[in-house]
């Protein structure tokens, strides 16, 4: 897929691999190929299919556990993203995947805020990374016009984001003001930010996948609304100033601890 693509947006960018070898579509014969060559093992130690939905009555998550098997709708862009999230953060899926089987085990659970929470990030989820504190602590506070304006190059030098949840990619196709993501904020290092783009997303899998495992995510508020289309060079819009007076969008919101 070229940069002419739909996808061709760099916050694409942790899926390139995968969508360089694809056709400009969702395709399931395509992907089912794909994960033939690069297989993914589930912690339960089954290797990751992408089947059709099945009528069996299986929950999703423990088909997933029990067989491996990933429910993957075919020409549908949602999924399509799901399975190559898989292959680019397989240790961090199967941590989220561990955490929903294991809160279904929990007497009475049925539908609980953690495995909520769990599946916004799945969903919706960002990574922002940056060796600048002061930049985080920006975002952390609703500071948009001062993050994207006022250090809009120390954001483009010292900052990265990297897209997890697999709904965020399917909105992408298609931007919209308003478009929010779930961030998990990271400070690093320079050293950290040299790495080679690829290095930095196994990177994420890992602390991701340690952060899941250890129960960090627990409630929505544990994550940091983000509002992508004021990232630098996801729209052309955002080069104005003025572009950030849109309250609506870029919202001076209050954490509530």
């Amino acid at each position: 897929m070229s940069l002419g693509s739909p996808t061709g947006l760099f916050l694409f960018d942790p899926l390139r691999r995968w969508l360089d070898q694809l056709p400009l579509r969702p395709d399931s014969a395509a992907l089912a190929e794909l994960a033939g060559r690069y297989p993914v093992h589930t912690d339960s130690g089954r290797r990751v299919r992408f089947v059709p939905p099945q009528a069996d009555g299986l929950v999703y998550e423990c088909r997933i556990w029990e067989n491996g098997e990933v429910e993957t709708r075919p020409d549908n862009w949602h999924d399509f993203f799901n399975a190559l999230v898989w292959l680019s953060f397989p240790l961090t899926k199967n941590a989220i995947s561990a955490a929903h089987v294991g809160a279904m085990q929990q007497p009475g659970e049925k539908r609980s805020l953690l495995r909520d929470t769990l599946t916004h990030f799945d969903e919706c989820g960002i990574v922002v990374l940056s060796g600048q504190p002061a930049l985080l602590d920006l975002l952390r506070g609703f500071r948009w016009r001062e993050l994207f304006v006022a250090q809009r190059a120390a954001v483009l030098r010292d900052m990265r984001f990297i897209v997890f949840g697999h709904a965020t990619y399917e909105a992408l196709l298609a931007p919209f003001r308003g478009l929010t993501a779930k961030a998990v904020l990271y400070e690093v290092d320079a050293d950290w930010l040299a790495q080679p783009p690829s290095e930095q997303v196994a990177a994420v899998d890992r602390m991701l996948a340690t952060d899941v495992a250890a129960g960090r995510f627990v409630r929505p508020r544990d994550f940091q609304p983000l509002p992508l289309l004021g990232i630098p060079g996801v729209v052309p819009e955002s080069e104005a100033p003025t572009y950030y007076d849109d309250t609506w969008q870029f919202r001076p919101g209050r954490r509530v601890a």
